[in-house]
């Protein structure tokens, strides 16, 4: 039962990857041996692929920050860049929290199976 849980949770990281992909943010890859996923020996590590995810989710929050910064300072009249970086970002978080979503559903579901 575990194995198919873990199965159904890379099925619906695959998804939000897929979509993401559609929508032109950038993503992790689901594969397994991908290194931003694994320990660096093709080992998937649940735990290093969500920590690289919150890293990428910070990194573009932080460049819509500045470049925020930039336009309200006048530094920068790209208004629509800032926009789109700001966007990029939400979106960005918003599918992370759809997988840490995925992810309780899952550990309450596995709390709920009988011993």
């Amino acid at each position: 039962m575990g194995t198919e849980l873990a199965g159904l949770i890379r099925a619906d990281l695959a998804a939000l990857n897929n979509d993401a992909s559609r929508l032109n943010v950038m993503a992790p890859s689901v594969d397994a041996g991908h290194p931003a996923l694994g320990d660096g020996n093709g080992n998937f590590s649940f735990a290093q692929s969500m920590k690289n995810a919150l890293a990428s989710v910070d990194q573009d929050q932080q460049v819509a920050n500045q470049k925020m910064e930039a336009v309200d300072s006048g530094k920068s009249d790209d208004l629509v860049g800032a926009m789109l970086s700001s966007q990029q970002a939400n979106l960005s978080f918003s599918m992370l929290m759809q997988v840490r979503n995925k992810v309780m559903g899952a550990v309450d579901e596995l709390l709920k199976l009988p011993v």
